[in-house]
């Protein structure tokens, strides 16, 4: 490690008026950024800790909405998204306990790693990121990889899912990292289905366009057993080529059906 400045404000103005220096950046949890610091992947002068403000750790469910703070824990979630099984089931297989204890849905969206687990959530519920600045819907948020629709300076302070009718989120984890190969994410409403995968795609997370319009005219394994992902985007390295990664695609999509039925 090397030397930095680090800053623990108490408000998000505060947090806000830290990070506009350009050799800044916001630590969440810390277990996707103090790594990457160590591997000097990146190297900035101050880290300005967002855990310190005072209300942004929380989960709350109210008229079919559950809304999750910035700052909280994978294992809050876990413990207090009783409202939405199929969140709090992602959350309690995010990593390990360690991970899960620091870890916070904030910094995992705004990193947007590719094979994280919560951007698959939050796009198959059209769930809406909340920022010191707007409202972010979920359609819009993701850009590509490791890219989000945030701007300099933006802290994520919410996320407000819909709690749908069934959902399950199916993941195919890499032993080792526990990071998906594939997972997707199911999610009925009563307008229709989404379905998002993670895992998969070079850009990041993506929605099935067929399978949702598969499952929103019968909502059962046998609507995606003839369904075949294409290969074309996927994510090609030393774990599995992108028509393997396709595979599994289907494979994940119909056991993500099963569990929310």
């Amino acid at each position: 490690m090397y030397n930095f400045e680090f800053v623990r404000p108490g408000s998000v103005d505060e947090a806000v008026a830290a990070l506009a220096d350009d050799e800044a950046m916001a630590l969440g949890g810390g277990q996707t950024l103090l790594p990457t610091m160590k591997l000097r992947l990146a190297a900035p002068s101050k880290l300005v800790s967002l855990t310190g403000i005072a209300g942004l750790s929380y989960v709350k469910a109210s008229g079919g909405t559950l809304e999750v703070g910035g700052t909280t824990p994978h294992g809050k979630v876990a413990a207090e998204a009783g409202a939405f099984p199929a969140l709090a089931a992602l959350a309690g297989g995010i990593g390990d306990p360690a991970v899960r204890t620091r870890g916070t849905i904030g910094g995992s969206l705004a990193n947007n790693d590719p094979a994280a687990c919560y951007p698959a959530a939050v796009l198959a519920t059209g769930a809406t990121v909340v920022t010191n600045r707007r409202e972010i819907a979920a359609d819009d948020y993701f850009r590509g990889l490791f890219e989000t629709a945030l701007e300099p300076g933006e802290i994520i302070t919410a996320v407000r899912f819909p709690i749908p009718q069934a959902a399950h989120y199916a993941k195919f984890a890499q032993p080792a990292s526990r990071f998906p190969l594939v997972a997707v994410f199911v999610a009925k409403f009563g307008d229709g289905v989404r379905v998002a995968v993670t895992g998969a795609g070079e850009g990041g997370v993506f929605r099935w366009a067929e399978a949702e319009a598969a499952l929103s005219s019968d909502f059962s394994t046998s609507a995606v057993e003839g369904l075949k992902a294409s290969p074309d985007g996927l994510i090609g390295d030393l774990h599995g080529t992108p028509a393997y990664r396709a595979h599994l695609v289907g494979v994940m999509t119909a056991r993500a059906v099963a569990g929310a039925r």
